[in-house]
C-alpha cells in the first residue's frame, strides 16, 4: 500500500514511476517477473484512469496525440501477447527480466538528462519534424506498446520523453497528463493479455490500488506547480541501482 502511494503520487506529478517501480521491487522481492508485470499492468489499468479524470479535469490532457500513439500501441501490445504466449515458461522469466533491466537503465538514463535538454535538441530540427509527426507518433506508439507489454515499462518517462522530442513547445504537465491518457488503454490491453496468459496476483494489485488512488489524485492535482527536477534524478538513482541489479541477476 505504501509503495502503491508513493508510485501514485509520481506518477500524477510527473507521468513517470508506475512500471519503473513497482516492476522492480515486485521482483526484487522474489515474485515472478512475468506475475509482477501482469499484477503492475492491471494496478496501472485502473490508476492511470483516476489520474486521466484528474488531468481531464484541470485541461492537460490532448486527445488527439494520445489517440496517435494508441494507433500503434495497442496493435503492437496485442502482438507482444501473443509472442509471449509462444514462449516457453522457462523461457520467459529471463526474457522478461532482460528486457526490464534494459529499460529501467533506458528510463534512468533519460531522466538523468532531463526533458528540458530533449526539448532544446528537438527544437532546432521541429521544422523538419513537422511533416512527419503523426507517422513519427504512430511509430512511437508501437515501440511503447512492445516495450509495456513485456516489462510494463515505457508509458511513463519514455513516453513523456518521445512527446517532449516530438512536441517540444508543449507545456510539462500537458505532457505527463497526455502521457497517462495514452497509458490508460495501453495497460488495459496489456493487462488482459496478462490476465489471459495467467500472470495477474490480483492481491497484489488491490493492495496497491489502496495505497495508489489518493496518491495519484494528489499527485495530478499538483503537477506543474512543484518543482520535479530533484525528484527525477532521486528516481533515476533509484531506477539504474534497480536495472543493474536485475542485469546481474539474469
Amino acid at each position: 500500500m505504501v509503495l502503491g502511494a508513493l508510485v501514485g503520487t509520481l506518477v500524477g506529478m510527473t507521468g513517470v514511476g508506475a512500471g519503473s517501480l513497482v516492476t522492480p521491487t515486485l521482483a526484487l522481492m522474489g515474485v515472478p517477473p512475468a506475475v509482477a508485470v501482469g499484477s503492475d499492468l492491471a494496478y496501472a489499468a485502473i490508476s492511470k484512469s483516476v489520474g486521466t479524470l484528474a488531468h481531464r479535469a484541470g485541461s492537460t490532457v490532448d486527445l488527439r496525440l494520445a489517440r496517435l500513439l494508441a494507433i500503434g500501441s495497442l496493435p503492437a501490445a496485442a502482438a507482444m501477447v501473443g509472442i509471449l504466449h509462444g514462449v516457453d515458461r522457462s523461457a520467459l522469466g529471463p526474457l522478461v527480466t532482460t528486457w526490464l533491466a534494459f529499460a529501467l537503465v533506458a528510463t534512468a538514463l533519460v531522466l538523468l538528462v532531463g526533458r528540458a535538454r530533449f526539448a532544446a535538441f528537438a527544437a532546432r530540427y521541429e521544422a523538419r519534424l513537422a511533416p512527419h509527426r503523426i507517422v513519427l507518433t504512430v511509430a512511437a506508439g508501437a515501440f511503447l506498446g512492445a516495450s509495456v507489454t513485456v516489462s510494463s515499462i515505457g508509458a511513463g518517462a519514455l513516453g513523456a520523453v518521445i512527446l517532449v522530442a516530438l512536441y517540444p513547445s508543449m507545456p510539462a504537465a500537458r505532457i505527463a497528463g497526455t502521457d497517462i491518457a495514452h497509458a490508460v488503454p495501453l495497460t488495459l490491453v496489456a493487462s488482459l493479455g496478462h490476465f489471459w496468459l495467467g500472470n495477474i496476483d490480483f492481491g497484489l494489485v488491490g493492495n496497491l490500488l489502496a495505497g495508489a488512488i489518493p496518491g495519484i489524485i494528489i499527485g495530478s492535482l499538483a503537477a506543474g506547480r512543484l518543482p520535479e527536477g530533484l525528484v527525477q534524478r532521486l528516481l533515476a538513482v533509484v531506477l539504474l541501482f534497480a536495472g543493474t541489479r536485475l542485469a546481474i541477476g539474469a
